[in-house]
């Protein structure tokens, strides 16, 4: 996303081209999610027939000094851009518009001409950047709310470490932290912590007095060379982390040392194990929460209890084997990837079996039908009297002695 650098070339960029001129035409986007707060018609009258006189920067917003206010004031997002047409303001490469592709873009919130037909345009794919129009940007938030501007307002070594030391969380977080400092964001903050030699996760009030003024002085280092080559990351020296940012885990390299990739604030962090130790403190993760196993495995013992008393309970009546064994299975175990449970009564015991077996298919059991021996035959003739299926007779095959072979009958 753009960082200090990237608005600090747009700021140059507007004050060098566009500074002393007239806006003669405007185009504010039907955007409210970008456009905050005023509509469009509004912010285009509040617009025309006025001069542009300054272009001011704030951290990682800027706006727009007119003649008169309210002025328009711009708070750049992930993707937000400005562009003036003819004019290569950055080559920032997520927000990078082709000479080819249509002017204005199509995901243009903000555009201008003015009275010599120059044009410029502030763009955003993504929408998370803000548009509005202000009376005092720097009086009212977002900007009202941020820290020392990292580049234009830095802190003394004394006033840095005296920050650091009373905050107990990482200290690539508090880099982060806009109200803290503005104008750093995570590929500057994962540099300058390379540079310094220090991990990201490291408690910022344990970082030492000396760690804590090289850490200073290279986010001035890092920043003023970012700006001298008007964030164009080509530019950026080779030593610099930041050309090894986005290659994959275990392809990763600067100087010949191997950069290793961690999550710090919810914000994937570069950096380099070997250089930069955690030392000292470090942040603990808040204990895992239980597991909801245990409650299962209660239930299923409070059901074996239960099985358990019912069968008692059976034995002190004098019931019979049958109901004991169907107070016994009044509860049983149901398995988790089937519906299998106690078989219906209509089924007989190897019927029974067979269901129990096949883990609850009940509908292919009761189609399955039980061919009986002839030994079965004799003995279960009267209880199957009854039953159609049961009434065919089972093929002489099976009850037939078997045939005489020729050499018998000679």
């Amino acid at each position: 996303m753009p960082e200090l650098p990237e608005v600090e070339a747009a700021r140059a960029a507007i004050v060098e081209h566009c500074a002393g001129k007239k806006i003669v035409g405007a185009i504010i986007a039907d955007d409210t999610k970008v456009v905050d707060g005023v509509t469009p018609s509004h912010f285009k009258s509040s617009l025309l027939g006025k001069t542009i006189v300054d272009v001011h920067r704030k951290g990682k917003n800027l706006w727009i000094q007119l003649n008169s206010p309210p002025f328009p004031s711009f708070q750049f997002g992930m993707t937000g851009a400005v562009y003036i047409k003819g004019v290569a303001v950055t080559k920032y490469k997520r927000s990078a518009v082709n000479d080819a592709d249509e002017w204005p873009s199509k995901f243009s919130k903000f555009f201008i001409e003015l009275n010599d037909g120059l044009e410029m345009s502030f763009t955003d794919k993504r929408r998370f950047a803000k548009v509005r129009l202000l009376d005092d940007p720097a009086s009212v938030p977002p900007i009202s709310e941020l820290g020392p501007d990292a580049l234009l307002e830095p802190l003394t070594e004394t006033e840095f470490f005296n920050s650091l030391s009373k905050k107990k969380f990482a200290v690539k977080t508090l880099l982060l932290d806009q109200s803290f400092i503005s104008g750093i964001g995570n590929w500057i903050a994962d540099e300058v912590l390379y540079q310094a030699r220090i991990h990201p996760l490291q408690i910022a009030s344990s970082v030492s007095r000396e760690d804590s003024a090289r850490l200073l002085q290279c986010i001035k280092e890092v920043l003023e060379k970012a700006v001298e080559v008007g964030a164009d990351s080509d530019q950026y020296p080779s030593s610099w982390i930041f050309h090894s940012r986005e290659k994959k885990p275990g392809k990763a390299f600067v100087d010949g040392k191997k950069i290793d990739f961690i999550s710090v604030g919810g914000r994937t962090s570069a950096y380099v194990p070997e250089l930069q130790k955690l030392n000292g403190e470090q942040p603990t993760k808040p204990a895992a929460k239980p597991r909801k196993q245990a409650s299962k495995k209660t239930e299923d013992k409070d059901n074996t209890n239960r099985a358990k008393t019912d069968k008692n309970k059976c034995d002190s009546d004098d019931c019979d084997g049958g109901e004991k064994e169907t107070s016994v299975k009044s509860k049983p175990k149901r398995n988790r990837k089937t519906a299998a449970g106690k078989p219906p009564s209509n089924l007989d015991d190897e019927q029974a079996a067979v269901t129990t077996r096949t883990s609850g298919r009940m509908t292919a059991t009761r189609k399955k039908k039980i061919i009986p021996t002839s030994e079965d035959n004799s003995n279960d003739t009267d209880a199957d009297s009854g039953d159609e299926d049961q009434k065919k007779p089972v093929k002489k095959v099976k009850n037939n002695p078997p045939k005489k072979s020729r050499r018998n009958v000679n």
